[in-house]
């Protein structure tokens, strides 16, 4: 889970991407994500930048 409060996946994020989703004020409005503690923001932003990338074709940013 991404949003716990909402109960939103990483997943039902990508699935938001591929329909156009491209901002946590998207995400906001079409999943629920942030509306509550917030505390999911950045991890919600993180996730969609890599549904991006898949969906370009490029390589997803490694943090190891």
């Amino acid at each position: 889970y991404v949003c716990v409060c909402r109960a939103v996946t990483d997943r039902q994020i990508l699935q938001a991407a591929r329909a156009g989703a491209s901002s946590l004020k998207d995400l906001r409005r079409e999943l629920g994500v942030g509306m509550e503690c917030g505390q999911c923001a950045s991890c919600a932003r993180q996730c969609l930048r890599e549904a991006h990338q898949e969906n370009n074709g490029a390589m997803p940013i490694s943090f190891a």
